[in-house]
């Protein structure tokens, strides 16, 4: 009978556990997820795992690449130097138009004809050489032909363009620069007529300046001309240089001497000095230009370069300018703008052979760079090349 009992006691204790068991089964499945939850961080938060095992590839790849792409832009030189250098032949196209026909023409004969040295005169007075410099160069052709020296056409105006080369080599076109004491700088004055780019010259030469190393200081001496000192303030501003100016229909030689001391007292090197433009021909405002003169060479600056401004498509009135300008302010040189937009660039000739004054720099194009010293070989060969 005891036996019975505890028989039964077990049964009903292994019943309980059985129950007590299904009633605590349903809170098992949470322990599962929770071990599974643990092991899927890696793909649900990819942030902190993944950095370290995916950004591998992506992060170091690209940036090994990345040096062979910057390091072929970082070659700048070649970039900034020759291609913003302008080509005479490339911006001449106006004055050899004036010429490339007839020479073709000459080409195209037999030989040297009386018909060739008329068409070589009429494209040369065309071009605006002038009356005596054409008769000079085919003056003395004719006597080589002549003498039976010179007998094919093109061997004519390959002593053309030789002749010509000659009448421009050896004048001096170095812009003057004396060495000297900090506080006495060197001063470059412009002149010439209304509209012929003094102050857009000065800015472009002042870039220039200041790109070889030059410390520069514009003074503002076209005190008659509206916006005149603001346009020149705008190239000062965009080349690095000092301005000094004055009051509008001011004294401009006052404002000359205001910025000669100035660049003085901040050991500036070069001064670049601005005139108001006035008619060649009027005895009064040319007389004022002379004091500009002596004024700008009084005080602690020296004026190394008197330069005279001139349009390329004024032709032979340019002749004049230089002429009265040369007498009125002792001019060491000419800047013949606007050679890119003329027909008339044998202006440079009747310049240089009848007044002697050197073409120091052209003007062939609008942009900062434009502005180059004149080369006569190069000029030359833009004018015969077809």
């Amino acid at each position: 009978m005891i036996y019975l009992v505890l028989a039964i006691v077990v049964v009903v204790a292994g019943l309980g556990v059985v129950v007590l068991n299904r009633r605590r089964s349903p809170e098992l499945p949470p322990t599962r997820p929770q071990v599974t939850i643990a092991r899927t961080p890696k793909p649900v938060a990819p942030s902190p795992p993944a950095m370290g095992s995916v950004a591998a590839p992506e992060v170091v790849e690209p940036e090994v690449a990345a040096p062979e792409v910057v390091e072929p832009e970082v070659v700048e030189p070649e970039v900034a130097v020759e291609p913003e250098k302008p080509r005479f032949r490339d911006r001449m196209s106006k004055s050899r138009a004036a010429l490339v026909g007839v020479f073709a023409g000459v080409r195209g004969r037999t030989g040297i004809t009386d018909e060739t040295w008329d068409e070589l005169e009429e494209a040369l007075l065309r071009a605006d050489v002038g009356v005596r410099v054409t008769n000079e160069l085919l003056g003395g052709l004719r006597d080589r032909v002549k003498s039976k020296e010179i007998t094919a056409p093109d061997a004519l105006l390959e002593a053309l363009q030789a002749e010509m080369i000659s009448r421009l080599s050896g004048a001096d076109r170095v812009l003057h620069f004396e060495p000297g004491e900090p506080d006495s700088p060197n001063v470059w004055l412009f002149v010439g007529v209304n509209g012929v780019g003094k102050t857009t010259t000065i800015g472009k030469l002042g870039a220039a300046q200041v790109a070889l190393g030059r410390t520069v200081l514009m003074a503002a001496g076209d005190t008659f001309r509206a916006a005149a000192a603001e346009q020149l303030g705008m190239w000062a501003e965009r080349s690095g240089s000092d301005l000094v100016r004055g009051a509008e229909g001011g004294d401009p030689s006052s404002v000359i001497f205001d910025g000669i001391e100035a660049a003085s007292a901040r050991k500036i090197d070069l001064v670049l000095a601005d005139t108001a433009g006035r008619l060649h021909n009027k005895s009064n405002l040319m007389e004022e230009l002379r004091k500009v003169r002596r004024v700008a060479a009084k005080g602690k600056g020296r004026v190394t370069e008197t330069l005279l401004v001139i349009d390329a498509t004024t032709g032979q009135n340019g002749l004049a300018q230089a002429r009265e300008f040369g007498q009125t302010t002792d001019v060491t040189g000419v800047v013949l703008t606007k050679l890119d937009g003329s027909a008339r660039g044998g202006i440079v000739f009747a310049i240089e052979t009848e007044l002697g004054l050197p073409v120091k720099l052209v003007g062939l194009g609008e942009t900062i760079n434009d502005l180059v010293a004149f080369e006569p070989a190069e000029f030359i060969e833009a004018l015969f090349s077809e």
